[in-house]
C-alpha cells in the first residue's frame, strides 16, 4: 500500500470512527437527558409552620407604630441608607473589606459552590480521550509458535468511564442537597455581614459614649480640683473645717479614679473596634461623643412576623439546610434500588503506529453494569433512618431559629417602646441635679450650707450625667439592634440571585 492509499484509508476510517462516536455520544446524550429530567425519591417538601404568634406582643412596654405607606421593609433598606454619619459609614466600609469572619464566610461560599458543581457534574457522562502503547516480549513457551515473540499495541480512542444512569434519582438528590448547602452558605454570609454591621456600629457607639464619659470625668476632676483649692484656702483662713477639706480631697481622688477607668475603657473600646474592622481605624474616623444623627429613621415599623422572620438570612439558612436534609432522604431511598453503571469506549488500535487509521483498525467496547443490593447487614436501612432523623433535626432547628428571631425582635420592640421615656426622664433628672448642685455650691460659698450638701448634690449631678450618656447609648444601640433583627444590613440583591440559582440549577 502506497502513501496515497494509506492516507485515503486513514480518512475513510476517521470518518467511520466519527460516525460511530457521534452515534455513541448521541445515545449517551439521550440517556443523560432522560435521567437528568427524572424525578427523585425525596419526600415532597413543605415548609413547617412558624411556631410563634401571628402578631408581635402588645402591652405597656410596646409602642404602637403606624407604618408609613412610602417606607419599604427594613430588610430592603441597605446599611448605606440607614447610617447617615459619614465617619461611621467609612468604618463599616472598612470592616466589610477587612473583617476576617466575613472573609471566611465568603470563602465558604466558594467552597460550597465548587462542591455543588462536583455533584452536578455527576449527572453527566465524563468523556476522556486516551492514547496508549503496549510493548511486550513473550517467551518461546508462551508464544505458541515455539519462538520468542515481541508484541506492540497502539490504541487511540474516546470513552465514557463509570457513568451512573440515575434512574432512581440518587445522583440528582445528592446534587439537590449540595445546592441547598451552597445556598445556605450564602445566607450565612449575609448573616455574618448583618452581624458585622451591627457589631461595628455598637463598638463605634460604645467608644463614643466612653469618650463622652471620660470628658465628663475630666471636667469633673478640673472642677473638683478647683473646689479643693477653694476649700483649702477657706480652711487656712479658719472658715472651713478639716472635715470639709478631707471631703473635698475625697471628691478629687474619686474623679481621678474615674478618669483613669474611662481612659482604660476608651483604649479597650478602640481595640475592640479595630478587631471588628480587621484593621486599625484612622484617628479622624473615631467619634468624640455620641451623635444624635446616627440615622434619619426615627421609627422602624416591624411589620408582621410572617413577613419579617421568613426574610431573615439566618431563617433562610435554616430552611436551606432543611431542604438539603429532605433531598438527602431521596438519595438514601434510591440506595435500595439497582444501580446501573455505563462504561463505553470507541477508537482505533493496531500493532503498528502507522496502522492506527487503516482498514479494520477501529475498536469499540460497551460494558454496562448493574448492581442490586441483596444483603448489606442493614446498612441502607440504617442510612435511611439517619437521613430521616437529620431531617427532623433540621425541622427542629428551623423552628428554633424562628423562635429565637421572634424573641429578639420582641425584646427590641419592648425597649423601643420605653427608651424615649427613659431618656427624657433622665435628661430632666440631670438638669435638676445640675441646678441643685449649682445652688448648693452658691449657698456653701455664702455660708448658708455645709460642704456635705455640696458633695451630695455634686455626686448626684455627676451620676446623672453618666446615666444620661448610658440612656442615649441604649437608645442608639436599640435602633441598631432593631435594624439588625429585622433583617437589615445585608445585600438585598443576594436573595433574588439565590432564588434564580435554584431554578436554573434544577
Amino acid at each position: 500500500m502506497n502513501l496515497e492509499q494509506a492516507v485515503n484509508h486513514g480518512d475513510t476510517e476517521t470518518r467511520r470512527i466519527s460516525r460511530y462516536s457521534a452515534t455513541l455520544f448521541l445515545c449517551v446524550g439521550i440517556v443523560t437527558s432522560l435521567v437528568v429530567g427524572c424525578s427523585t425519591m425525596a419526600p415532597t417538601y413543605s415548609r413547617p409552620g412558624a411556631p410563634v404568634p401571628a402578631a408581635w406582643p402588645a402591652g405597656p412596654s410596646y409602642q404602637a407604630t403606624a407604618i408609613p405607606t412610602e417606607q419599604k421593609p427594613v430588610a430592603d433598606i441597605p446599611w448605606q441608607e440607614f447610617f447617615v454619619d459619614p465617619q461611621l459609614r467609612k468604618v463599616i466600609g472598612l470592616a466589610l473589606d477587612n473583617n476576617r469572619d466575613l472573609r471566611v464566610a465568603i470563602l465558604n461560599i466558594r467552597r460550597s459552590q465548587a462542591q455543588f458543581q462536583i455533584r452536578r457534574s455527576d449527572l453527566f457522562p465524563k468523556v476522556d480521550a486516551a492514547a496508549s502503547g503496549t510493548f511486550q516480549r513473550l517467551a518461546e513457551d508462551f508464544s505458541g509458535s515455539g519462538i520468542p515473540q515481541q508484541i506492540h499495541q497502539y490504541n487511540v480512542g474516546l470513552g465514557v468511564s463509570s457513568y451512573e444512569v440515575d434512574l432512581f434519582g440518587r445522583v440528582q438528590s445528592l446534587k439537590d442537597q449540595a445546592l441547598e448547602q451552597y445556598l445556605a452558605t450564602e445566607q450565612a454570609r449575609r448573616t455574618v455581614q448583618i452581624s458585622l454591621v451591627s457589631q461595628v456600629s455598637s463598638a463605634w457607639l460604645t467608644l463614643a459614649a466612653d469618650r463622652e464619659r471620660l470628658q465628663v470625668s475630666a471636667n469633673t476632676l478640673v472642677s473638683q480640683q478647683e473646689y479643693y483649692r477653694i476649700v483649702r484656702l477657706r480652711h487656712e483662713a479658719g472658715i472651713a473645717s478639716l472635715l470639709d477639706l478631707y471631703n473635698a480631697q475625697i471628691q478629687v481622688d474619686a474623679a481621678r479614679r474615674d478618669v483613669a477607668v474611662f481612659t482604660t475603657l476608651t483604649a479597650q473600646d478602640e481595640n475592640a473596634l479595630n478587631l471588628a474592622v480587621g484593621s486599625t481605624v484612622a484617628i479622624d474616623l473615631l467619634p468624640s461623643k455620641l451623635t444624635g444623627t446616627l440615622t434619619l429613621l426615627k421609627e422602624l415599623p416591624p411589620g408582621l412576623p410572617s413577613e419579617v422572620l421568613l426574610r431573615r438570612p439566618d431563617i433562610l439558612q435554616a430552611e436551606n439546610l432543611l431542604r438539603g436534609a429532605n433531598a438527602n432522604i431521596g438519595a438514601a431511598r434510591a440506595a435500595f434500588f439497582p444501580r446501573i453503571t455505563l462504561i463505553s469506549s470507541i477508537g482505533v488500535g493496531s500493532n503498528e503506529l502507522g496502522g492506527l487509521f487503516t482498514s479494520g483498525s477501529y475498536v469499540w467496547k460497551v460494558a454496562p453494569q448493574i448492581s442490586f443490593p441483596i444483603f448489606d447487614a442493614g446498612f441502607n436501612k440504617a442510612n435511611l433512618a439517619v437521613a430521616e432523623a437529620d431531617r427532623e433535626i433540621a425541622v427542629a432547628q428551623y423552628e428554633k431559629a424562628i423562635q429565637i428571631a421572634f424573641r429578639e425582635v420582641a425584646d427590641s420592640l419592648a425597649l423601643r417602646g420605653t427608651i424615649d421615656v427613659q431618656v427624657a426622664a433622665q435628661q430632666s433628672l440631670t438638669d435638676a441635679t445640675i441646678a441643685s448642685f449649682n445652688l448648693s455650691m452658691a449657698r456653701y460659698e455664702r455660708g448658708v450650707d455645709n460642704y456635705l450638701a455640696v458633695i451630695i448634690f455634686q455626686r448626684s449631678s455627676y451620676d446623672a450625667q453618666q446615666l444620661l450618656i448610658g440612656a442615649r447609648l441604649a437608645r442608639l444601640n436599640n435602633l441598631v439592634t432593631l435594624y439588625k433583627v429585622l433583617g437589615g444590613g445585608g445585600e438585598v440583591a443576594a436573595t433574588t440571585s439565590l432564588s434564580g440559582s435554584r431554578s436554573i440549577s434544577e
